[in-house]
């Protein structure tokens, strides 16, 4: 769990980064939620970071990956980062090639915002982690 938590800590996120290929282009505040792919905290992390950029975020999922991106924005609300502000439900075409033809999939995005209290409760954790690694180094 550490490991991920250093790895989202260690992303930087271009403000110039190039498109992405696709339909509606690539938001700079939309992250893209798998469930196969990465940890459900690795995304946790990640929103918290992008909320440290942007005013609000867009959390999106399809399929399967529904019930994580919903985790993850109730993880955030009930730890008061976070607020929900539009829920979209729709269906996509995705191409299926074993059949070679189109299935439809659930689609969900949550737009979720800062909560007034965000920057305070995150300068809280890295006080935090800063004493736990401060006690660490002194018992080694």
């Amino acid at each position: 769990m550490e490991e991920v938590t250093e790895a989202v800590n260690n992303l930087s996120i271009a403000e110039g980064a190039a498109p992405a290929a696709g339909a509606e282009g690539h938001k700079k505040n939309r992250i893209q939620v798998s469930n196969t792919k990465k940890p459900l905290f690795f995304y946790v992390n990640l929103a918290k970071r992008y909320m440290q950029l942007h005013e609000e975020v867009e959390l999106s999922a399809l399929g399967m990956a529904i019930a994580t991106v919903v985790t993850v924005a109730e993880i955030l609300k009930n730890n008061g980062l976070a607020v929900e502000k539009k829920i979209m439900t729709s269906t996509v075409d995705v191409k299926d090639d074993a059949r070679n033809r189109p299935i439809q999939k659930a689609k969900i995005e949550i737009l979720i915002g800062k909560t007034e209290k965000f920057d305070e409760l995150m300068a809280a954790a890295a006080e935090e982690r800063a004493a736990a690694g401060a006690a660490e180094e002194e018992q080694s």
